[in-house]
């Protein structure tokens, strides 16, 4: 009897992790797929090419959204691989995480459609700092929170877990900064966006890995 419990325990706590995983990835799937119902197709006329191109604010908002949704993803990933179990708490500041996932394509339609005006641009790039910034931060306080609970696996070392730690926390610092550039300096700001989740997305340290295996002899 005594050798049935711990499995049991187990199974049962891996199920709740995996339907919080679940439903995360639903939303984040759904929330990236709505970012595409902004792209219009322009009307018939002889200028197609013109008016594609005059539509880049909305092909940059896209990019920025998908970008930074893929980023979030990428990080709720690793701190799920890292999950023993989760309490009640971990799944509510999961929800609060999902919430602005969700959000997203609402300041990213803002973005879109205010990027040429000059006092609703800076509202609409503020405002969707503001989204991006609570993502990046709820994925941090899910990350220290599982940790400080011990809630993350044993095998992990202290090494990979101070390391996970200084991914997710830097982004944080940076989004920061860049709403302040972006009372300023909005279409900058968007753009310094996009740098900062290709810099979580792009591996580079596998790339350079790769490149360096390619030049050998």
């Amino acid at each position: 009897m005594s050798d049935a419990g711990p499995p049991d325990r187990r199974r049962v706590l891996s199920l709740r992790t995996s339907r919080m995983e679940a439903l995360s990835d639903g939303i984040f799937a759904i929330a990236s797929t709505l970012l595409v119902l902004d792209l219009v197709v322009p009307a018939v006329s002889s200028n197609v090419a013109h008016n594609l191109v005059k539509q880049w604010p909305i092909y940059l908002a896209y990019l920025v959204s998908f970008a930074t949704i893929g980023q979030a993803w990428l990080g709720h990933s690793v701190i799920t691989e890292y999950l023993e179990r989760a309490d009640s708490l971990l799944y509510r500041l999961n929800l609060v995480l999902l919430f602005f996932v969700s959000l997203l394509p609402f300041p990213t339609h803002m973005l879109a459609e205010y990027f040429s005006s000059d006092t609703a641009e800076r509202i609409a790039v503020t405002v969707y700092g503001l989204n991006l910034l609570a993502i990046s931060g709820f994925i941090s306080v899910l990350w220290h929170y599982a940790v400080a609970e011990h809630l993350v696996r044993q095998d992990k070392s202290d090494a990979d877990l101070r390391a996970l730690t200084s991914k997710l926390d830097p982004s944080l610092i940076s989004y920061v900064l860049v709403i302040g550039i972006g009372l300023v300096q909005p279409k900058i700001a968007v753009v310094l966006y996009l740098l900062i989740a290709l810099y979580v997305i792009i591996p580079f340290r596998a790339v350079a890995r790769v490149i360096r295996r390619a030049r050998r002899p």
